[in-house]
């Protein structure tokens, strides 16, 4: 989503004072802005800090991603991973994974990544645990279902990070299918006793979810 939470400026102030992102992730943003119908499907720049800050406070070592969509999450992912760390990243558009591919490819950390495309809940099914991160943010209407699929694979005390979990402030008067599904995750992960969580107002709501 590209609207915001919080006003322009603000965000701007923000973002400014993240570290500098390295050129190949800022001409990956231009090319996907060139060349996407939806670029705004793409992590901003302070998530993608702040995604990368979480791998590496949380210690994690096999990572998970649910929406690879043109691959700039997956890198600062992989960014925070280990050098012997892996991220196993899905998704089932073939020109975002292209593009993904050709940066994937010119990366330091491109080697880390395995690409799944392919529907996500059928990939699920192929792994196996334990893993220690999982990041999601791919079909709203299908949030709940990739949750149950994926925290029994989540070891104790690894972290799962949903993103767009304020979809844009259509939560509070949902309206289309896919409002009703991300009020529905939300209202499930709130409930759910096997996990610690927070949603928090970064860019379009992220939650956090510690599993227990």
């Amino acid at each position: 989503m590209s609207m915001t939470l919080v006003p322009e400026a603000i965000e701007a102030y923000a973002s400014e004072h993240c570290e500098p992102v390295p050129p190949l992730l800022e001409g990956l943003r231009e090319e996907t802005y060139a060349a996407m119908a939806s670029p705004g499907m793409q992590v901003g720049r302070m998530e993608g800090h702040f995604l990368r800050l979480l791998v590496r406070l949380s210690g994690a070592r096999r990572a998970l991603e649910i929406g690879m969509f043109t691959g700039y999450s997956g890198l600062m992912i992989a960014e925070g991973l280990p050098e012997d760390g892996t991220l196993i990243t899905c998704d089932v558009d073939p020109k975002a994974e292209a593009i993904a591919r050709r940066a994937f490819a010119r990366s330091p950390v491109g080697r880390k990544i395995t690409i799944r495309m392919g529907p996500a809940l059928e990939t699920l099914k192929t792994l196996k645990g334990p893993l220690d991160f999982v990041f999601l943010d791919a079909d709203k209407e299908s949030y709940l279902a990739y949750f149950e699929a994926v925290l029994p694979l989540l070891r104790r005390g690894g972290l799962l990070v949903a993103d767009n979990t304020l979809w844009s402030g259509k939560v509070l008067q949902p309206k289309s299918e896919s409002d009703r599904a991300i009020v529905a995750f939300n209202d499930a992960v709130a409930r759910d006793a096997r996990v610690d969580k927070v949603l928090l107002t970064v860019r379009d709501g992220m939650t956090l979810c510690l599993k227990r």
